[in-house]
């Protein structure tokens, strides 16, 4: 007779089914989440792809004023690096920047030097503050937008004059300079500057913003009229995008960590956030000292109990553990029975004999052996019929 019980092996790890039936609606809702994600991007980029481009079809595109411009001879080369922009500066050349605002300090004084005494054309679109003082010094934006976008010329510029009315409102304009060309005020303050060098033919243009350019404006108002004059004084024209790859914006003075590129309240925002998750942290612990033991609102039937208990059991796939907890609480009640003190119960080498003897029983000790100490069942029926025999045992030792 085997005298230590085999200790049941654990079996209340989930399978790849169980696992897989638990976290699929999770699964699910985070493959929405993505599929809905890559669409907005996709959609998002498509509005912006092609932006004063112009080689796109795009509605703020520019392919139009680029097919124009050829139809009257002057040809249209686009430019993403700034060494490419300051090579192409050349009295024959309107050189066009399509977002200023992209540049870095540097890129824009090395544009600045390169453009500054070269006699051909800089038209600027839409710069703001911070870089339209250094692109062309004497010339400041105002805080305030243009609220209109349909503006009158209202000045002496011939081509401001043959376009008309045109779609100039944006960013508005004030300069030192005396000999300036100051078109399309909103409110007194030009959105079209042309602001001649004072040595040579060459001059620098700035535009408050880049409707007149786009497609789906170019047939409306003079837009058409301004920008071919404007873009096509000269017979090349070199239209500068200003490009993420150029390595030229990589510079000491320009580096800025990731901080720098948070905005400036990220700091207090996040000191709220903790404050709030700290507050909602206290408002949900209202116990702040030991549990208390609580008396159930209602009365649960033992056998309510027991079945949930079961089902978990069942959920789990631990039939060992059932089988153990049968075997245990069937070895403690039938101690007693047979004489065997309580603390003894769970030792065979105790209990066994004293089974045997009080059920008369001699040639049967290794099933009484298995049947209490045994291998977990290795299937639900066994442990059924585990569960039987353990019944039928208890029963026919409380019998008289």
């Amino acid at each position: 007779m085997t005298t230590e019980a085999t200790l049941p092996s654990t079996s209340a790890s989930p399978t790849a089914r169980q696992v897989w039936t638990r976290t699929r609606g999770i699964a699910l809702a985070v493959v929405l989440l993505l599929a809905a994600a890559v669409a907005i991007a996709t959609i998002r980029s498509d509005a912006r792809h092609g932006t004063l481009d112009p080689r796109a079809a795009d509605p703020q595109g520019s392919l139009a004023v680029a097919e124009l411009l050829a139809d009257r001879g002057v040809d249209t080369r686009v430019v993403t690096t700034l060494d490419e922009a300051r090579a192409a500066a050349a009295p024959d050349t309107t050189l066009l920047v399509a977002v200023p605002d992209l540049l870095t300090q540097r890129q824009q004084t090395r544009l600045r030097s390169a453009t500054a005494g070269s006699d051909g054309r800089t038209v600027l679109v839409a710069p703001g503050s911070s870089s339209v003082e250094r692109l062309i010094p004497g010339v400041t934006a105002d805080p305030a937008t243009s609220r209109a976008s349909e503006l009158a010329p209202d000045c002496a510029l011939p081509a401001a004059q043959r376009a008309g009315t045109a779609d100039l409102g944006g960013i508005r304009y004030t300069t030192t300079h005396l000999d300036a060309d100051q078109c399309y005020p909103s409110e007194r303050l030009a959105t079209l500057l042309r602001v001649p060098e004072t040595n040579g033919d060459g001059d620098t243009i700035v535009l408050g913003a880049p409707d007149i350019l786009y497609n789906d404006h170019l047939d409306e108002q003079g837009n058409a009229s301004l920008a071919l004059q404007l873009l096509g004084s000269r017979p090349h024209l070199v239209w500068y995008l200003p490009s993420l790859s150029d390595t030229s914006a990589a510079d000491a003075d320009d580096e800025r960590s990731f901080f720098d590129l948070l905005p400036s309240g990220w700091v207090w925002g996040t000191l709220q956030l903790f404050i709030a998750a700290a507050l909602a942290a206290l408002w949900r612990a209202r116990r702040l000292g030991p549990l208390v033991p609580e008396k159930l609102p209602v009365a649960i039937r033992a056998s309510e109990t027991v079945e949930g208990r079961a089902r978990l059991y069942r959920k789990a796939n631990a039939r060992d553990r059932a089988a153990a907890a049968l075997r245990s609480t069937t070895r403690t009640r039938l101690a007693p029975l047979v004489g065997v003190p309580v603390t003894q119960a769970q030792a065979p080498e105790a209990l066994l004999p004293a089974l045997s003897a009080h059920l008369h029983t001699h040639g049967d000790g290794q099933t009484l052996h298995t049947l209490l100490f045994g291998p977990p069942p290795s299937d639900d029926a066994a442990l059924i019929a585990l569960a039987d025999q353990l019944d039928a045992l208890e029963r026919e030792v409380r019998r008289p």
